[in-house]
Parts: C-alpha cells; structure tokens; sequence
C-alpha cells in the first residue's frame, strides 16, 4: 500500500464526517478490483467489526466485503460468519449497509459464492422475526441480483427466486420478485 493510500485508510477512522466518508469512497473504488495489499489491513478490519462505534464496524465490513477478491490465501471463508454478525447490527443502518455489499463477497470464486449463499439464505430465514424484515429481505434480494449480474451463476438466480417464494405476504413477495424483473 503506497503512502497516499495509508493515510486515505488511516482517514477511514479518524477526522469529521466528510473526511470519512471520502476516504470510503476512495477505498472503495481502490478495492473494486483485487489489490495486492489487502493482508496489510485485513487484520485491523476484522478488529474494527467488533468496534464500539457502528460507523467503524460498517465502514470495516464493507471495506473486507471490497477485499475479498483480493484474498487469495481465502480468509473471507474463516471470517463470513464475522461480517455476518454486523448484518444483525442493533444500529439498523449499520447492519443494513454490511448487508448490502455481502454479495461482493461471492465475487472472489465458487467456494466464497457458496458461502455467501447459504449466509444470506439464512439471514433471510432470520429476518422474520425483525422489525426491518421486508427491507433486510429486500436488500438481499438486490444483492443477489447483483452477484447474478456479476456471475452468471444460475444457482444465485435459483436461490433468489426460491427465497422469495417462500414469503407469505404477497405484496412482499411480488416487491422481491421485482428486483429480477428482465432476467
């Protein structure tokens, strides 16, 4: 990681407000494909996720969602779980937004896909019982979509479909169906 980009991830956790959200974007972009520094920072992430503050555990998550591509050595498979722990977040809009760039997980290769279905197939069996439940659902649905879009992969088509299915509430179902219209 050259200079610049240590202190634009050093900005991630300290300074106001835009400077932070600068820094996310930045990060963000840099990571959109695989970067060779990722283990640089993977450590101090995965810390970040249990931190006391929710803008840090949501910047941190989605920041290793970003890197898993550049995981070669697959770390993102032993710490999922971990990152799936923020989508439960008490601070909905933290967990919302961890939750909303998991799919980027399944990007790294078949085994991680795997992963990132059974994860989100079990956090939307989870969201009935919440009082967000129809935008967790939805999110998953639309990160589905885009892991679809990204892959190809029939399987991750089959799953969103099937999970929609099962919901009982027929305009819910018909709001998550909606987000694979034109496939």
């Amino acid at each position: 990681m050259d200079t610049s980009l240590k202190q634009t991830y050093s900005e991630l956790w300290q300074g106001d407000d835009t400077t932070r959200y600068n820094a996310l974007i930045t990060m963000m972009q840099r990571t959109d494909q695989p970067v060779d520094w990722a283990y640089e920072v993977w450590d101090d992430l995965i810390t970040k996720l249990k931190d006391q503050d929710n803008h840090v555990r949501a910047r941190a998550a989605q920041l290793l969602c970003n890197l898993a591509k550049s995981d070669p050595k697959g770390r993102m498979s032993k710490n999922l779980e971990r990152v799936m722990i923020v989508t439960h977040d008490p601070r909905f809009v933290t967990a919302r937004h961890t939750l909303q760039n998991v799919w980027k997980v399944g990007l790294a290769g078949t085994k991680q896909r795997r992963l990132v279905l059974n994860a989100l197939a079990a956090r939307f069996e989870d969201a009935s019982t919440e009082k967000n439940c129809t935008l967790v659902r939805y999110d998953i649905e639309v990160g589905l979509r885009h892991l679809f879009d990204a892959t190809s992969d029939a399987a991750v088509r089959k799953l969103a479909l099937e999970l929609a299915k099962r919901e009982t509430d027929l305009k819910y179902q018909k709001k998550y169906l909606g987000a694979w219209r034109g496939t």
